[in-house]
């Protein structure tokens, strides 16, 4: 039994499909539950369409859609979560009254009782005159896009997996094939009540799902945006020939956080000046290396730029299904735009958890979080989840790399313990830095130094924002733009040399996500997908590797 699941209005339904029990309500939700043993868990809950706050039922269709059946004002609405719309919309009266639908291929058919008389709507099947060329993914401009992988269907081609955020406040999992070039729908995510601004991928802890097997995709999604508001889900890919995607998704609901709520749960709150309502996240980077047996609890961690000028880490307990704000710091005193975590290790094994992070103007800070990390694990342990958040300390190193706000930035580490950093801003410039991590000495010998090796800037790399960098390799950097161009560059003894530069199609480009494949043969594939006013993936060879410079005579 679970209480208060749909609130004080009560529910309305409960359906059961497959493997899988659903239930409705008037909230303006239905949520997908499983059993668990002897317990009913609550895996996700979906909205199906602002306006529509009264739903009534499910209808699961042969053609594998669902239909939400519900009242919105005066009217009964059958809303499709295939096509994201309405397929019927009838003025009735509103709910509080009998009613019965039917639909089948022939017709469909809606009885009601309306002032004591029985009134029945009816339709029949009519061919469609409008065709969609193309079906949207999103409801607005797409903001953010990962790559969870790829999956082997038997009878298909290989099918990428992505996820994307949107300004119309959903997230959607959804599988592209390279085929047929058809993008198609698995999971809409509808928790968030603003934009969904950054995504972040990360590797589960907790057991996977039955029925899934080992040879699908599994990760921690953590999606952020307005409001302050951060959701993890973990999601569940596998191959399903059955199916008209050739993939099952399934979505997990494990926990969520807003900072108005922990501003609510503070002691002596009247003393203290609450929170911003308009915050934003502007981006995430999941802290690698963190869940080990060096911490006393499987926590992960999770860096986040906010818009009120402050570097914020979570923590991630999933069997306890807690995200905790546990240290934050307002060093940069504006909108931070970026934040990169990565993990240097010594070469006797010691691990240093780093953070770069990159705001509105142009600068580029290096942190420390390793003492903050292990601090804020022990405290999560001792207090079974519950802490007051930690100072974040100071950076160990700030660079003004560029002259405005810093919308793209990347991390990739080199040997001998050095890092490239590669950061695009709103002038269109390109900075990159090469970094050595080493230790100090004497007194200070477990501080973390930072030293800069080297340094190149192209002021005028591009006509207008850099909203998406990547570093391929040593070599190799990719940058798009918002002036529709991908340039790939070659960073060596000359600075930034561009290599080639192709046009793409998507405009007001937000964010880029990059891999590489193994062809046979051993040759290397470098694909990109691209995301703003649409969605784009692009796939190219890179140039080979330069010889070694030969010493000098």
């Amino acid at each position: 039994m679970l209480f208060g699941l749909h609130g004080k209005t009560g529910v309305t339904s409960v359906t059961c499909h497959r493997d899988y029990i659903y239930s409705t309500g008037r909230d303006g939700v239905y949520r997908q539950l499983h059993l668990q043993g002897q317990q009913l868990e609550v895996l996700r809950k979906d909205r199906p369409c602002k306006g529509l706050q009264w739903i009534e039922e499910l209808c699961f269709t042969p053609g594998g859609d669902l239909l939400v059946l519900g009242f919105h004002a005066d009217s009964f609405v059958v809303w499709s979560s295939r096509t994201g719309g309405n397929l019927h919309c009838i003025p009735c009266g509103g709910g509080h009254r009998s009613w019965s639908y039917c639909s089948s291929p022939s017709a469909d058919v809606f009885a009601f009782i309306k002032s004591g008389d029985v009134m029945l709507y009816c339709r029949e099947a009519e061919p469609c005159e409008q065709q969609v060329l193309l079906a949207s993914l999103q409801g607005r401009e797409i903001t953010c896009v990962r790559r969870l992988g790829a999956l082997e269907v038997p009878g298909h081609t290989a099918l990428n997996v992505f996820v994307t955020g949107s300004e119309d406040t959903t997230a959607c999992v959804l599988a592209l094939s390279e085929h047929s070039r058809a993008a198609v729908p698995l999971a809409r995510l509808s928790d968030h009540i603003s934009s969904v601004r950054t995504l972040a991928l990360a590797n589960p802890t907790g057991p996977g799902f039955e029925g899934f097997g080992d040879k699908g995709l599994s990760a921690l999604l953590f999606s952020a945006g307005g409001r302050a508001q951060i959701e993890c889900y973990q999601l569940l890919c596998a191959g399903d020939t059955e199916s008209e995607s050739a993939v099952a998704c399934q979505v997990i609901h494990v926990a969520s956080h807003r900072l108005d709520e922990h501003w609510e749960r503070k002691k002596n709150r009247h003393k203290l000046v609450k929170m911003d309502p308009e915050t934003r996240y502007m981006s995430l980077s999941v802290v690698p290396g963190t869940s080990t047996e060096q911490l006393p609890t499987p926590w992960k961690f999770l860096a986040a730029a906010c818009s009120d000028g402050s570097v914020r880490v979570f923590g991630l307990l999933e069997a306890a299904r807690k995200l905790v704000l546990v240290a934050e710091s307002f060093h940069h005193q504006r909108c931070v735009l970026k934040v990169e975590a990565f993990l240097h290790t010594q070469a006797g094994g010691e691990r240093r958890h780093l953070l770069c992070s990159a705001a509105t103007d142009g600068s580029v800070a290096f942190w420390d979080i390793t003492s903050p990390i292990a601090d804020a694990a022990d405290a999560l342990h001792r207090a079974e989840g519950e802490m007051q958040p930690l100072a974040l300390g100071t950076p160990l190193l700030t660079i003004m790399a560029h002259s405005c706000g810093v919308n793209s930035l990347h991390v990739r580490e080199m040997p001998e313990g050095q890092y490239l950093v590669a950061s695009g801003s709103d002038d269109g410039s390109i900075h990159v830095c090469l970094l050595k991590v080493a230790l100090g000495g004497g007194e200070d010998a477990a501080r973390t130094c930072l030293q800069v090796v080297e340094r190149v800037a192209r002021p005028c790399a591009h006509a207008a924002h850099v909203t998406g960098i990547r570093v391929l390799r040593p070599d190799l950097l990719l940058s798009a733009s918002v002036d529709q161009r991908l340039t790939l560059w070659r960073w060596g003894l000359d600075g930034l040399v561009p290599l080639s530069t192709t046009f793409f199609h998507v405009p007001d480009l937000a964010e880029l996500d990059c891999w590489e494949v193994a062809e046979a043969g051993g040759k290397l594939q470098y694909y990109c997908v691209l995301c703003g006013q649409g969605l784009e993936m692009l796939c190219g060879t890179a140039p080979p590797e330069p010889l070694p410079q030969e010493a000098p005579l």
